[in-house]
Parts: structure tokens; sequence; C-alpha cells
């Protein structure tokens, strides 16, 4: 999801009497993503996405369909995400039609194609966030993949070569093999020339990112902390927020002191030392994962609510399950909510970013 998902109340939503809390249906649309490709071209042991056999594409024809509802429901940022949106073929086509709509296009990149494709990217996007997982050693062997870090490094040469001025905003994703690591993370991100660093736990409890089942616990303590390891997080986060209290007041430390320590409290809750607590978030009012296939989820964790595969976008999020979803919802109560690694909570009246 977009790097700084911010904290807002929800925006205005159409009633009806059709259900007992009211049936929501969206007039607007604030945040489209887009899954681009299902393929990856890492192969991090967080994830299993890059394990899919076929690697299957948005097709540009069938998308193209939707440029009407993307009007009338006056989608502003779209996202482009995957598995690895640079792998799709007619990328650069994809963007133009993006930008035909008046969207802003934020592209989600493991960064080791950015080289390759700096020409498609420094014309076609408005801003890219990139996986960094932490120093260059530690980096290449998360994603196992040798080079990766020096692949990133060369990528944004290349395309702020032909873009000066194109905004490169990091991600990393907290889990075993970096906790230690935040403070050389950042550092790392600066080496990269990162204009900001964004820091998230490791989701370990969904289906998201192509689990069949939710993990076995032995694979899903090969990524969450032990006890003595969240001690750790905790003394990092300690000495991030001392001795980088710079970049916090910048805010190229993108997170507050209290939402990193936040990250550590979901690893807390995922022992079953503190209760699960659901994040602020406002995503399946404001937001879309529309998937390959056409499948639409309100966000990365919920299951499926809608399909454009015989109706347009408005009309997907807008069925009849979508609606019933968003008038049962209670983020506060969810089992799904309550184990949230990345909230969005977007005011009505506020910019994506």
């Amino acid at each position: 999801m977009p790097a700084d998902l911010k904290t807002m109340p929800l925006p205005p939503v159409e009633e009806s009497s059709s259900t007992p809390q009211g049936a929501h249906k969206l007039s607007s649309l604030p945040i489209l993503i887009l899954n681009v490709h299902e393929h990856c071209n890492c192969r991090c042991l967080m994830c299993d996405i890059w394990q899919r056999k076929d690697g299957r594409e948005l097709d540009l024809s069938s998308f193209a369909r939707h440029r009407n509802s993307l009007l009338q429901l006056g989608v502003r940022q779209v996202v482009l995400t995957g598995g690895e949106p640079l792998l799709h073929r007619n990328f650069g086509e994809l963007c133009s039609f993006l930008r035909d709509c008046g969207v802003r296009i934020t592209l989600l990149t493991t960064g080791l194609l950015l080289m390759k494709r700096a020409d498609i990217v420094a014309d076609g996007v408005d801003e890219v966030i990139v996986s960094i997982d932490g120093p260059e050693e530690i980096h290449d062997r998360i994603r196992r993949v040798n080079g990766a870090y020096r692949l990133i490094q060369d990528g944004i040469r290349a395309v702020r070569g032909r873009n000066a001025r194109m905004p490169f905003l990091g991600r990393s994703t907290i889990q075993k093999a970096n906790h230690h690591l935040l403070r050389k993370t950042v550092s790392a991100s600066k080496l990269l020339a990162l204009d900001s660093i964004s820091f998230l736990a490791a989701d370990v409890t969904s289906q998201a990112f192509n689990r069949e089942l939710v993990w076995p616990g032995e694979k899903q303590m090969q990524i969450a902390l032990e006890r003595h390891e969240v001690d750790a997080l905790d003394n990092e986060i300690n000495a991030l927020v001392l001795e980088n209290s710079d970049d916090m007041r910048s805010r190229y430390i993108v997170e507050s002191p209290a939402k990193l320590r936040g990250i550590s409290r979901r690893f807390r809750e995922y022992l079953g030392d503190l209760s699960p607590v659901s994040p602020r978030c406002n995503a399946p009012w404001v937001s879309a994962v529309l998937e390959v296939d056409g499948s639409v989820r309100p966000c990365f964790f919920h299951k499926k609510i809608g399909s454009t595969a015989a109706q347009d976008l408005e009309q997907a999020i807008n069925s009849e399950e979508a609606q019933q979803f968003r008038a049962t919802l209670d983020v506060n109560t969810n089992a799904v909510c309550q184990r949230c690694v990345c909230s969005l909570q977007l005011q009505p009246k506020e910019t994506p970013s």
C-alpha cells in the first residue's frame, strides 16, 4: 500500500435502509490499488508471490473499459503493485492510460528492473516506493537475489538521470532477519538517495500475498520475533529515536516514535503477551484493490467483495456483497483488522501520498 498510510475519519457514504446498519454505497474512491503483474523477480522468505507457477498480467484492453468508473469515482491515485509491476510487457501503455485519466501514479517495486526500464519509469509515474530490507548484505539475503541492493542503487541513478525530481520512497518490513538493524537500514536508504524511509511489521497471520492457507506456526516463526528479539527491537527503536532525532523531525523517517513502538507491539500481540488492537483505518471506504483476474478486495487482507469480470469497477465496488461488507464491518472488533500491519486512514479532502 501507499508508503505513508495516514489517519483520518470516514468520508461521507450514501445511506440506505436495506440493512440494519445502512448499506455503504461509495460515490468516490480516492485510491485504487492495481495488481499489475502476478509474478515477482525476488524470492523473499516473507512472501509466496514468487512461487506462482504462472505470471498473469493485467489485460490493458479489459482494464480500459473502466475509464468511466475511474472518472466518475474521482480516483486520484492509482498504486501499481504486484508481484512486480515492471514485469508487465506494456507498462508504459498502462501509465499513459492512467495519465489520460488524470490520476497520480505510484509505483511499488522491488527496484530490480528500474535501470532497464528507466525511461518508462521516469516519464510514466509520479513517485516510486522501493522495498529496502536493510544494509546491502542483509537486503540481498532477505530478497535472495545477489546484487539486489546494487540494482536498486543503479536504477535510482538511471531514473533520476532522466527525471531529477522523481521522488523515491523507501519501505522496510521488519522481521527476524533485520529487527536489530533499523539504524543501519536508515543509513542504507540514505546511500540509495531515498527521500524517506518507512517501517512496518511483517505480516505472518493472513492469507495475503499468495498464501493459499495461513502459514503453519513453524513457517511463521521464520519471520516473526521471539520475546528476546522483540526486546532487541524495542532497544533498537529507542536508539533510532535518540540518534536520528533530526530524521524524525524532518519525517525522513516517516513514522513517529509512537508508531514505531506500535510495530513492536504487533509482535508482542502475535506472541500473546498483549491483546490485539485494530489500527484506525477507513480503507474499505476510500480505496479498493483490483486483482489481475478482476477480483475486488477492500484491502490486501480481506476477502474478495466483488468482481469486474462482468461489471465495471463502479458496479463491482458497490455490489450487494461489497455494500453488506462495509455496512457490517466493525474495524475495532474484526479479527482480520486486529492483526493488520498496514492500515489506511484518509481524510475526505486529503491528497493521497
